[in-house]
């Protein structure tokens, strides 16, 4: 890698134990995450899960815009666009390696925190989602805003969305809304809301601590820290407005498109708009997802995404839209189909069905 996309250090504390910290840096891109950056995170990330050293592990981003705007589309989109309708592409290698650098953040143990300042979307949201302490911000903006380019929340959103309160998971998938930091603290997307000027004491903070080789012991102390630092003010608008959500996404997609298109609430113009302008097999796909059984393993959920995202690449919307939306960016997609309500049984049966067996599907090991 010729420029460093993600900055490695270890900062030393006052217990003799190491910090570590992974820095995403590549600021004029909001950070996206491509193959190499994934690479170097997953081994980075294993080495100090093993170094007995490392207490814990802090993620961020470089400057003061974004943690990670997502995935580096640009690049699927040319590879999907060069090998059409094929599943063997680099979408299959990003997308099984980025689901197993979430999947290792889930169960890492030693106690991760995510500094979710400014820009959180898509693959960003990934790797905060699995992070055992997860921080937002007053400036925060937060979101899954994949209807828009042919895709659905991916990146263990199967698991994280259901566990959200009521219908807001799917609502949030379906609308590519944006939550500031309060919506996020309020949905457990963030487990700690803090003032976008406080990482530089916090970090002063960090380095007094105690660590030890106890994990939870780790893990509740650096919780003990967060909870001492002030709370942002800012009011929730999920939490406002959560009864007509669930109402707006109860029963079949028709019910929910049908709501969607008399809405004329103005603080949801933005969200009906994503909605109705976005991928309508996008939209089946994720009122799909939202009804996969909460009780599937987070592992079972990454591996029914790796299937159904590498059919979205070869088959679906997503070169159409990322066309649209970041090549030509004319913002006039030409959807496979017109309306959510006008997709076919067939199109999404092909979107579902996972191009492997069992057996032989590439995250079989997870």
């Amino acid at each position: 890698m010729s420029q460093q996309k993600v900055i490695f250090q270890t900062l030393g504390t006052a217990s003799g134990k190491l910090i570590g910290v992974a820095t995403l840096n590549v600021e004029a891109a909001l950070n996206a995450l491509d193959l190499d950056m994934v690479r170097a995170l997953t081994g980075q990330l294993q080495a100090w899960h093993n170094d007995s050293n490392i207490a814990m592990v802090l993620l961020d981003g470089a400057g003061d815009k974004a943690l990670c705007a997502g995935g580096d589309v640009r690049a699927l989109y040319n590879a999907s666009k060069e090998n059409p309708g094929s599943t063997e592409t680099l979408a299959k290698t990003f997308f099984e390696e980025e689901y197993r650098l979430d999947c290792l953040i889930h169960n890492f143990g030693k106690p991760i925190l995510v500094w979710g300042d400014g820009i959180v979307m898509g693959g960003g949201l990934g790797l905060m989602a699995g992070a055992s302490h997860r921080v937002a911000t007053e400036r925060s903006r937060i979101a899954m805003p994949e209807v828009t380019i042919g895709l659905y929340p991916d990146v263990g959103g199967s698991y994280f969305l259901s566990r959200m309160p009521g219908k807001l998971g799917m609502f949030l998938g379906l609308t590519a809304w944006q939550m500031n930091g309060a919506d996020a603290f309020f949905v457990g997307t963030a487990n700690f809301f803090l003032g976008s000027n406080d990482k530089e004491p916090l970090m002063d903070a960090l380095a007094e601590v105690a660590w030890s080789d106890d994990e939870a012991a780790n893990s509740a102390a650096l919780s003990a820290v967060l909870e001492s630092r002030p709370q942002p003010e800012q009011a929730s608008v999920l939490r406002k407005y959560e009864d007509e959500i669930n109402a707006l996404c109860e029963g079949s997609v028709a019910d929910i498109m049908a709501r969607f298109e008399t809405l004329d609430n103005p603080d949801f113009a933005r969200a009906r708009g994503a909605l109705l302008a976005g991928s309508p097999l996008s939209v089946q796909l994720i009122w799909r997802q939202a009804q996969l059984d909460k009780g599937m393993s987070l592992e079972d959920c990454f591996r029914w995404e790796l299937g159904v995202s590498v059919n979205c690449c070869a088959l679906g919307d997503f070169v159409e839209g990322v066309r649209a939306l970041l090549i030509d960016k004319d913002r006039n997609p030409s959807w496979q189909f017109a309306h959510a309500t006008e997709v076919s049984d067939e199109a999404i049966a092909k979107l579902l069905t996972a191009p492997w067996s069992a057996e032989a599907h590439p995250l079989a090991d997870l």
